[in-house]
């Protein structure tokens, strides 16, 4: 059985969703605002005579019908990288500030890493972790060629991540881009499909219940956790996320993303789900002809740190008065 098919009652349109599955994904690169801006990056695009097109809902985004995106010099100078559509909305939910100290719990090959340096003005920390070896290579490369300095690399389970080499003991913010089926990569890779087993999507389902509770720990009171993952399955999806709120001081919080997406299901193979999961996101391939995708946003509960008083800001993260927290100061792959 194609496993798309048992999705089929989660989607508005069942044909295009099919249809939209089963054409090539659009080579698209993500501007490096560590190095360049989007007019920079515009221009250079232009001077080089590459075609591009950019998206309507991120300035920073084009799509390269014509090549692939490592053949210009402005890819080569670390002005632009190769990152899907929906692999931004992650970071656009943690909205990570300049001097803030956050953990991207699994960051190889790094495309979701250096946008959220960027994000930080290259200022601050940001702990890049990986618990594939391997894999590290790939992060490192991306994060000097992409200029982010502020990224410390380090190589744990993040289900038992230790805070201890580290300078400090909680984080701002975290981020669970989980490793999943990859159903919503299908466009791109259409092998997921062929390789598709309910028993991984059950064994990786408990690996990510053990990642996403680690990062609600390791942030602290009032901090932001945003979990995503690109499979339509509900088992990796909101049943992971009612796993850990049951299980930790955490609540999910409403946020806006930049394109059509549906909530989350509260309901699934006999399953109920916490009512809340429905502020979660899930992105379809054939609603803005992209691949698929999840993504949902928590605030940590506990008692918030005052150090003379509290500002409260959009999305529920905790920031002293005047400005974001004092901070103590990972081969080319494209991620999905």
């Amino acid at each position: 059985m194609n496993p798309l098919e048992r999705y089929e009652p989660l989607v508005d349109d069942v044909e295009a969703f099919r249809a939209a599955c089963e054409r090539p994904l659009p080579s698209v690169v993500r501007v490096n605002t560590i190095k360049a801006t989007p007019e920079q990056a515009r221009a250079a695009l232009d001077e080089e005579g590459v075609t591009y097109e950019a998206v309507d809902w991120h300035d920073g985004l084009f799509r390269l019908p014509d090549r692939s995106p490592g053949t210009n010099w402005p890819y080569f100078h670390g002005w632009l990288h190769g990152q899907e559509e929906v692999s931004v909305l992650p970071g656009l939910a943690l909205d990570a500030q300049p001097g803030e100290r956050v953990w991207d719990a699994c960051a190889a090959p790094g495309s979701k890493t250096s946008q959220i340096a960027a994000d930080m003005d290259d200022e601050g920390t940001l702990v890049a972790n990986d618990n594939n070896l391997g894999r590290l290579s790939a992060l490192r490369h991306n994060s000097e060629r992409l200029g982010a300095t502020n990224v410390v690399v380090t190589n744990q389970d993040a289900r038992n991540f230790s805070t201890k080499p580290l300078a400090f003991d909680e984080f701002d913010r975290a981020l669970v881009d989980a490793p999943c089926s990859c159903e919503g990569t299908c466009r791109k890779n259409p092998d997921v499909l062929d390789e598709w087993t309910l028993n991984h999507v059950k064994q990786v389902a408990g690996i990510q219940k053990g990642v996403l509770t680690r990062a609600v720990q390791a942030t602290r009171p009032g901090g932001v956790v945003v979990y995503s993952t690109c499979t339509f399955a509900p088992e990796e999806n909101e049943a992971v996320l009612d796993h850990v709120l049951r299980e930790e001081d955490c609540e999910l919080v409403e946020f806006d993303l930049p394109l059509e997406t549906v909530p989350g299901v509260t309901e699934w193979d006999g399953e109920t789900y916490d009512e809340s999961v429905t502020r979660a996101h899930r992105v379809y391939p054939h609603h803005n002809d992209t691949g698929g995708f999840f993504c949902a946003k928590l605030r940590v509960g506990g008692e918030v740190a005052t150090d003379g008083g509290t500002a409260v800001a959009d999305g529920g993260e905790t920031k002293p008065d005047g400005g974001t927290p004092e901070s103590t100061s990972t081969g080319e792959e494209v991620d999905a």
